[in-house]
């Protein structure tokens, strides 16, 4: 995209010492030490270290037209690792959590349109100021305004004023592994969500638990490296707050891409991935199969001819294409109902759904030379 899309600098590595001897030992010297890492430290995209906090994947077309009219200050100041806008959003209410200067904000915004809604939320003012102060500029290029930003905590969101269950959609961008209290981000998010809503986002994980002496590193942390959670714990903590059956989305490797950062990290393997998390009665631990099948009508106005509703259900339109229990709810309880036609019920169970293992779950895993186990 040029300069005008800043989606990740391999450029300029300059030395960072602000975080090195913030107190990393509890909570709150946590979220200072990270307040301070993106408040004084990062002026811009340029100014990371890594590339964990990188999107290197092209957005799609309706993505970039939205870019197109994104202020540049706030395109600038952009840190994610992924790209965190499901399908079929128009009309409904949205929260970004760490929406720092609110790139994302603002194309969700525009894909939501007038009679939707978008919240922002992130703990620094500085981002918190740029994001504000285009609020007339995007209101102007767009024709309207439906978005709000507001100061705060994602793991204190009862604090902020935000009604239970008001949200469609939440979604984040390489933020939630910034938290030291992931569990309570998650908790606040299921809180937030209205019945059948997603937690849509993108983070970093590892495909081991990162050892303390990392974890208490200011400027991996600050990176988006050593507060990565394990793959497997991030699955059993999603379940543990009401997400019965987190669904991968996609997956990239990351490489981290600086020799001295990188030869204190030893074996671990980290991974960006985007991950959806419903809200709906009725989910079950494992995928089990009561005989039921989908048709998708190809009505999803940017998904015509396939329906991804994750990493393993790619839905051609006009296909019977099997699905399990929980996918069933994930399209029939969800406001993709109205795209599809449904087979079958939930009277006869056949046993649990082939292919529901344990292993590590990133395509991208494999190319890493990393193993996964199953029981």
């Amino acid at each position: 995209f040029g300069s005008s899309f800043p989606l990740c600098s391999e450029s300029v590595r300059r030395p960072l010492s602000a975080m090195q001897n913030a107190g990393m030992q509890n909570e709150a010297g946590t979220m200072d030490a990270v307040k301070e890492y993106y408040s004084k430290t990062l002026k811009t995209s340029k100014d990371l270290q890594t590339n964990a906090c990188c999107t290197s994947a092209s957005p799609p077309d309706h993505i970039i037209t939205a870019m197109l009219k994104i202020h540049d200050e706030v395109l600038s100041k952009y840190y994610g690792c992924g790209l965190c806008l499901p399908e079929d959003i128009e009309g409904l209410s949205i929260l970004d959590l760490g929406c720092g200067a609110g790139r994302d904000v603002y194309i969700a915004s525009q894909l939501v349109g007038p009679k939707g809604r978008v919240v922002g939320v992130d703990m620094t003012k500085e981002q918190l100021d740029v994001a504000n102060a285009h609020k007339g500029w995007h209101a102007d290029k767009f024709g309207y305004s439906n978005v709000d930003f507001k100061l705060g905590y994602i793991e204190r969101l009862d604090e902020l004023g935000l009604e239970a269950e008001s949200f469609d959609v939440i979604v984040s961008n390489c933020v939630i592994n910034l938290s030291p209290d992931k569990e309570s981000v998650l908790k606040q998010a299921y809180r937030l969500l209205k019945p059948g809503g997603e937690l849509y986002f993108s983070d970093v994980y590892a495909d081991r638990r990162v050892p303390q002496s990392l974890r208490e590193d200011a400027v991996l942390w600050g990176e988006c490296i050593s507060g990565a959670l394990y793959w497997n714990d991030f699955q059993n903590l999603a379940k543990t707050c009401g997400f019965k059956d987190p669904r991968l989305m996609k997956d990239s490797v990351i490489t981290v891409e600086n020799r001295k950062l990188e030869s204190k990290l030893g074996c671990i393997k980290f991974f960006s991935a985007t991950y959806r998390l419903w809200k709906l009665d009725g989910l079950e631990s494992h995928c089990e199969d009561y005989g039921q099948a989908v048709i998708y009508k190809g009505t999803c106005p940017i998904s015509p001819d396939k329906f991804e509703l994750d990493g393993h259900h790619s839905i051609e339109k006009g296909k019977v294409f099997p699905v399990c229990g929980n996918t069933w709810r994930m399209l029939y309880d969800t406001r993709f109902k109205k795209h599809f036609e449904f087979i079958g019920n939930f009277d006869t169970h056949y046993g649990i759904d082939a292919g529901c293992g344990t292993e590590i779950p990133y395509s991208s895993a494999k190319e890493a030379g990393v193993r996964g186990g199953c029981c």
